[in-house]
């Protein structure tokens, strides 16, 4: 009995450090992103996971044990946290139709080793899947973010060569009225562009220049910290970043011999982007009407004709230039303005004829 109570006593204490130094063990992060090596895009739910070699007892033979995963965000990032930090890790990251990628991670040496960035780790399509299935996809008119909706103006063809205004009409849940209002929820929203307030009309902005329009009805502090507004519109003008020379032109012309035309141009070097947006659009409408009364009075009856014709004639010129800077895959610094200029006349030519007639003395 008393030679066992010492030995009892020392297992209890190496237990006890034991798991004093578990708990004070230090951990490591790792981050980065998941890219297209063909595109340089991000790619959505691709799986990420590490991996631990644990050995038996002997020591001599072991296996692969996975101790974290998940899915990369819709840009293509991941982060995992709370690893082991002094041991050796295995990442591996893998894609529907893409080749499997496998890093080997060594034991941190110290703490600036803990939170480590891998980068952008490009995965390369795999030639025997494309050689069997062909997969194309293409952004619906209507989808939904976590505090949003985004309405995808590229889908809606009943806007090209429009302005904001007839862009808006066409979004569910927005109502405008003839003099061009717009309404949600039966109050003003506020118009943003590209997540900032503008003084613009929205005649003022050509419905080629845009790519989506965002409706946040309960806008967050970010936008209003007061949250005493209607809601917000935010239109995300059109951007490219592919890499490369890319642009567009386009133009056209309607049955009263007015134009329009306009150029996307953008150009990305390395971590430089350079885009410029140009829109011109005019537009000439012509009303008629005519008016004929009859006022029976006593003693005389009155009768009016009445020739009513309209023009309007409007012209609008929208510009926006910019350059962005990619300081890494997560953080963009962007520089940009547009302006818009424009001139609306009218012309109505109104012909009234008036004839009083007398009735008969009786």
């Amino acid at each position: 009995m008393k030679s066992t109570l010492p030995v009892l006593l020392l297992v209890f204490i190496s237990t006890f450090v034991y798991g004093q130094n578990s708990r004070s063990a230090p951990q490591r992060r790792l981050y980065g992103k998941i890219m297209d090596a063909s595109t340089n895009k991000g790619l959505d739910a691709a799986s990420v996971q590490l991996s631990l070699r644990r050995f038996d007892a002997s020591g001599q033979s072991g296996k692969d044990t996975t101790i974290d995963g998940m899915l990369t965000s819709r840009n293509g990032d991941f982060n995992l946290e709370n690893l082991p930090a002094n041991v050796n890790l295995t990442f591996i990251a893998t894609a529907i139709g893409y080749q499997t990628f496998e890093l080997k991670i060594p034991a941190s040496l110290g703490k600036s080793d803990n939170d480590k960035d891998l980068g952008n780790i490009k995965l390369k399509v795999d030639p025997k899947l494309l050689e069997s299935v062909t997969v194309t996809a293409s952004k619906p008119l209507m989808s939904l973010g976590i505090d949003r909706k985004v309405f995808n103006v590229e889908k809606n063809l009943a806007s090209v060569g429009g302005t904001a205004e007839d862009v808006m009409r066409n979004v569910p849940s927005i109502s405008v009225d003839l003099d061009g209002n717009v309404t949600l929820r039966n109050s003003t929203p506020q118009i943003f562009v590209d997540g900032r307030p503008t003084t613009m009309t929205l005649e003022q902005i050509p419905a080629d220049a845009i790519e989506s329009v965002e409706i946040i009805t309960n806008p967050s502090a970010k936008f209003d910290a007061s949250g005493g507004t209607a809601g917000i519109l935010n239109i995300v003008l059109k951007k490219n970043r592919r890499t490369g020379y890319n642009g567009n032109l386009r133009a056209g012309i309607d049955q009263r011999g007015r134009y329009s035309y306009g150029a996307d141009l953008n150009l990305r070097q390395n971590k430089i982007n350079f885009f410029a947006n140009l829109n011109s659009r005019q537009r000439k409408s012509i009303s008629t009407g005519k008016t004929d009364r009859l006022t029976n009075l006593d003693p005389a009856n009155t009768q009016l004709f009445q020739q009513d014709r309209n023009i309007r004639e409007y012209s609008n010129f929208f510009g926006r230039a910019g350059f962005d800077y990619l300081i890494d895959n997560r953080n963009t610094l962007t520089v940009s303005g547009y302006m818009s200029t424009g001139n609306f006349e009218s012309d109505s030519k109104n012909d009234l004829y008036v004839d009083t007639l007398y009735n008969a003395i009786k």
